[in-house]
């Protein structure tokens, strides 16, 4: 390799910390201090904790509450925005950057079959998992749905679905494997700290909520190492944060083990 790609390759790390402390890696940090301070709540068990997702800020207000949930799901799409230009100005890979991490409209028909299928795989082991840490007393009671009733409420939930899943894999799949493989990183490296990466940002929810995105992130990680593409990924995550976000508001207080 030429001495000037060499030298470049700390460049390159230190670009992918920047962009995870302005994004998940801030996240995580947040998390880890949230769980010490659950841990360390007095005769406050984790078990009897919650944790609340989609929350109103303005529940009296909904007008304003609908304004403040568009910016709240809105904004992070900068993140990925910010990954995507960085790809394409600072050591673009051969392609284009969107074509080169597979969120190209090449497949458009086998990258949602793919995505629908992760998904369905996924979401009953998802749920079986969290409701394990639950019962054993190493999560907290996750609350996923918390918005005020409105017409507007469950495009909400769907916006807050698709932003999670297009803010996690583009820059803790597509960004991160991209530039950590031109910085030299091999393949087993790149997926299990990407992964520890995404656990660790959902330390916020208990042990089971990192455990659970651990083995998620290890997943995702060695499907992208085999396939190159990167939409069924974001179309997998998003379907199962609908159907986590919807499904709560739908059956909260009908039945009795959420």
């Amino acid at each position: 390799m030429p001495a000037t790609a060499v030298r470049g390759r700390p460049h390159l790390v230190a670009e992918t910390v920047i962009v995870l402390g302005l994004s998940l890696g801030r996240s995580a940090v947040y998390s880890i201090l949230n769980i010490i301070n659950r841990l360390t709540l007095p005769d406050l068990p984790l078990a009897e904790q919650t944790s609340t997702m989609n929350s109103s800020v303005t529940p009296d207000r909904p007008w304003l509450d609908l304004a403040y949930q568009l910016a709240n799901n809105l904004f992070p799409f900068f993140h990925p925005m910010l990954a995507l230009y960085l790809l394409w100005r600072i050591w673009p890979p051969p392609d284009a950057p969107w074509r080169a991490i597979g969120l190209d409209g090449r497949r458009v028909g086998r990258d949602v079959a793919w995505g629908v299928g992760i998904a369905a795989v996924i979401l009953g082991p998802a749920l079986g998992g969290y409701l394990l840490a639950r019962q054993i007393g190493i999560n907290t009671t996750i609350v996923m749905a918390d918005l005020t009733q409105a017409w507007w409420t469950v495009p909400m939930y769907v916006l807050a679905a698709f932003m999670n899943g297009c803010l996690e894999e583009v820059v803790m799949i597509g960004y991160l494997f991209t530039r950590w493989r031109q910085a030299g990183w091999r393949p087993v490296p790149i997926v299990v700290v990407s992964a520890l990466i995404r656990g660790t940002y959902h330390l916020y929810q208990g042990f089971g909520g990192f455990l659970s995105n651990l083995v998620f992130g290890l997943l995702l990680g060695w499907l992208y190492t085999r396939t190159k593409r990167l939409w069924p990924l974001v179309i997998a995550h998003a379907l199962i944060d609908v159907a986590a976000f919807v499904g709560y508001s739908l059956l909260a207080g009908v039945v009795d083990w959420l």
